[in-house]
């Protein structure tokens, strides 16, 4: 187990007004910008509106960032491995799964000007992104780097420079809004299988955080400078935190869920054409 007598510290990483001023205007500015854009969606189309429980979900999933980037739970994850673990779930997992639930990218296409959202429109269809978009390649980005994060000098090196730090906290947040979209997201997106397959990938999901969870829990190819009760104890949330927030995107995949009902008309045709034209033998 790395770091059975070191502690995490950050120095550079955390403290100051900076520290606390920056995530929090950005927020407030990431939640200004929606609030703004759903209402000059309603005003655009009074009839068709934009639904308030999108605006409550993504509120919500800002409400969830700030409070990740901010005291007490900041400092707490300078400080203690299990703090930054609460961290990770709350930026990695459950403001993306709010965030996304708020359809932004439904709410752009809606209120950008025609030329702007055509552009947006071909860039969900652009190659590279129907790449980046494979639920495949999503769960490599979000769940896939965990062990590259853990397992490799790279967490420890985050700590003491404030740039790796700020990196970390943007692809947990990218990674998971990306995993969250192309599984059970209500905004359009590329190549998105069906639900079953959607599925697959999910439980494959969970089964990649219980292993992470359970080495770090047992001090096996961890590299992180931190007392054992602290890694123990981070790995008890990435397991039973992480199962909350899956079981969650799983609730939210499943509610989306439309059977396809295409099939049944030609299956009533052939038999209404056999009362009008009976076969006698």
């Amino acid at each position: 187990m790395g770091g059975d007598t070191h502690h995490m510290h950050g120095e550079g990483a955390g403290g100051g007004v900076w520290e606390v001023l920056l995530p929090a205007v950005a927020v407030a500015l990431l939640a200004g910008i929606y609030l703004l854009l759903a209402r000059r969606a309603g005003a655009r189309n009074p009839a068709l509106g934009w639904g308030r429980w999108r605006t409550v979900s993504f509120l919500s999933g800002s409400a969830v960032l700030a409070g990740a980037l901010l005291p007490p739970v900041a400092p707490f994850a300078h400080a203690d491995f299990r703090g930054h673990m609460l961290q990770h779930m709350l930026i990695g997992m459950y403001a993306p799964l709010a965030l996304v639930l708020g359809a932004p990218i439904t709410l752009l296409l809606r209120t950008l000007p025609a030329a702007r959202a055509r552009r947006l429109a071909g860039l969900l269809h652009s190659r590279p992104l129907r790449v980046v978009a494979h639920p495949v390649m999503a769960l490599m980005l979000s769940t896939g780097t965990l062990a590259v994060l853990y397992y490799t000098p790279l967490f420890n090196a985050t700590m003491d420079r404030p740039v790796l730090h700020w990196l970390m906290h943007a692809h947990f947040l990218l990674s998971g809004c990306l995993f969250v979209w192309v599984i059970a997201g209500p905004d359009p997106a590329p190549a998105r299988p069906g639900v079953p397959a959607r599925l697959v990938v999910l439980g494959v999901a969970v089964a990649a955080h219980a292993t992470i969870s359970q080495l770090m829990y047992g001090g096996f190819l961890i590299d992180v400078h931190a007392p054992i009760p602290q890694l123990r104890g981070g790995a008890e949330i990435m397991y039973y935190g992480g199962d909350i927030a899956e079981l969650l995107l799983a609730a939210a995949l499943v509610a989306t869920w439309r059977p396809a009902r295409h099939r049944q008309r030609p299956a009533v045709r052939p038999a209404a054409a056999s009362v009008a034209n009976p076969v006698t033998g």
